[in-house]
């Protein structure tokens, strides 16, 4: 079963224990309902927006649909063990981010620590959700969108923001880039 297809399985148990239908969940989060079908029905791989949004519907944290098993502390994740994880899903910007968790198996966790790749793409869509983002640049260069400012930030640089504040993140050239992000959602 490949991430897209576990992610949505597990979405639509707990979204089916709570015993709200899709459209319901929609209703609850925002998201779209067709959305929401792909996702489930592992066609579609979904944003960490998106993944925040029905995390908060379902009253879970985001980590809990991508947990595949319990791991003591200190985790560790070396850089030549880091595996694609949430591979991006077909379609839009999104695709365009592939997403390395640096927690996975640490099931008590309350922030998602990600190092991502991101493709060079010319979409620029904004999203939000409750929480906060702390960013790193490794390298190239990163365009942030925060509300209606524009930045460029290179490597070394960070930038720690308020998700609830439309954003986006992407690149600033025609090369690729390189980030750690780590994302807070309460729950």
């Amino acid at each position: 079963m490949n991430s897209s297809a576990i992610i949505g399985t597990r979405i639509k148990n707990y979204r089916e224990r709570l015993g709200l239908s899709p459209e319901e969940l929609a209703k609850n989060s925002g998201v779209d309902v067709a959305l929401i079908n792909h996702i489930e029905s592992g066609k579609e791989y979904p944003g960490i927006g998106v993944m925040v949004k029905l995390a908060r519907a379902l009253g879970q944290r985001l980590g809990t649909f991508m947990d595949d098993q319990f791991e003591d502390d200190p985790l560790i994740v070396r850089s030549s063990e880091r595996k694609e994880e949430t591979a991006a899903y077909q379609g839009g910007a999104v695709g365009h981010y592939h997403y390395y968790s640096l927690a996975k198996n640490k099931s008590d966790r309350h922030m998602e620590p990600f190092y991502i790749v991101i493709d060079p793409n010319q979409e620029k869509k904004l999203s939000s959700h409750e929480g906060e983002e702390f960013i790193i640049v490794v390298s190239g260069e990163v365009e942030l969108i925060y509300g209606k400012e524009r930045q460029v930030l290179k490597a070394g640089d960070s930038v720690y923001y308020n998700s609830i504040v439309p954003h986006h993140i992407g690149t600033a050239g025609s090369e690729k880039a390189q980030i750690y992000a780590m994302v807070y959602t309460p729950i």
